[in-house]
């Protein structure tokens, strides 16, 4: 019986051979698709953890930007008004005096400049906070993931305190700026325009755009700056300020500044600001249409007509124009949420700063 066992297992030797090779390259194989479908799937794992992690990280740095603007938006309110102040001609008014005719252009003048100030420079807070916010928060980012490996820190606390503050130019000499280059294009609009002169909302609204063409684009003159100028410094000057003895964090926030510079002479940020400011006076424009609202049943309906033809036939002179302008700045920069706050806060900016700073990195 062993004999022809043994017989048949040697006149088949070669198949057994092949079938024991087909049977353990078939097992091993089925090992290695098992290693290589697990090493798949925790690193989908893994991407999907580090996808959520971006998403939540991303989100939180949005409220943060919401929450800064509006914290800051008092300061900037009350840097408008300290440039602009109307409420000292308006009580010079009170008092009747020889020249009132002279006050009135004056209050035209700042009335407008102002309201117009504060609608560009919250619209600039807006991005610049969103994109200084989303850059750090990159370099937070990679911090955080590679904390545990004990390398030092891409953005120290002391390099996040000396960027951030950059915001000052835009609340001190870049407003300053601003004011001069708005009042200047608020003068070359209006300053012809007299007091008894009416206007309709959509007068008012191409006024309105002639101040804007000749702030962004220039009137000709060779002092013409970009809006960018007005949220950061020219870059030689920055470092002209810091060229004696740089440390190593000093040399982080300039390398900082740089990819902020960078990213506001960008297509994509003129984009952003440009949509930003479009909503930011759209906004600023529905706020006087209250005021342009043809009383009750004077088109002989008892029901008030509030379509946009409507309003064009209501007309406002310049003088009862002045006061509804000069009081927009409360609303423009009020720090309790607001619609013309949330108009100006929901742009999708973030993404661009944030995943562009990691890239760079």
């Amino acid at each position: 019986m062993f004999s022809s066992t043994w017989n048949f297992l040697k006149r088949h030797k070669r198949k057994f051979i092949f079938a024991g090779a087909f049977v353990g390259g078939v097992y091993f194989l089925g090992k290695y698709a098992q290693k290589k479908i697990r090493e798949m799937q925790e690193r989908e794992a893994s991407e999907y953890i580090a996808q959520a992690r971006r998403q939540f990280h991303f989100e939180s740095n949005q409220r943060t930007c919401n929450m800064t603007v509006l914290s800051m938006l008092p300061t900037l309110r009350e840097a408008i008004l300290h440039h602009l102040n109307s409420e000292s001609l308006t009580t010079l008014l009170k008092s009747k005096p020889a020249n009132k005719l002279d006050i009135w252009e004056d209050l035209k003048i700042i009335s407008f400049t102002r309201s117009v100030v504060a609608v560009y420079s919250t619209c600039m807070l807006v991005v610049l906070l969103r994109v200084q916010l989303n850059i750090i928060g990159g370099y937070l980012y990679l911090d955080n993931s590679v904390s545990k490996s004990g390398m030092m820190p891409l953005a120290p606390p002391d390099v996040q305190q000396q960027y951030l503050s950059s915001i000052q130019h835009l609340l001190g000499d870049g407003l300053s700026e601003m004011i001069t280059a708005v009042k200047k294009a608020v003068q070359n609009t209006l300053g012809g325009v007299s007091l008894k002169q009416s206007l309709s909302l959509q007068e008012l609204e191409q006024h309105l755009n002639q101040i804007r063409a000749q702030v962004e684009e220039g009137d000709g003159g060779s002092t013409h700056r970009p809006l960018s100028w007005y949220m950061m410094p020219d870059e030689e000057n920055t470092l002209a300020a810091q060229a004696c003895g740089l440390t190593e964090n000093d040399v982080t926030t300039i390398k900082l500044l740089n990819e902020t510079r960078d990213m506001l002479e960008s297509p994509d940020f003129g984009t952003v600001l440009n949509t930003c400011l479009n909503r930011g006076f759209n906004r600023f424009l529905d706020n006087m249409a209250e005021f342009f609202r043809p009383p009750p049943g004077a088109q002989g309906d008892s029901t008030p007509i509030t379509t946009p033809d409507s309003l064009s036939h209501v007309s406002l002179p310049v003088a009862k124009i002045i006061p509804i302008v000069n009081g927009q700045i409360h609303s423009i920069c009020s720090e309790i949420p607001s619609h013309f706050v949330q108009v100006r806060a929901n742009l999708p900016l973030g993404r661009i700063s944030i995943f562009e700073s990691q890239h760079k990195m």
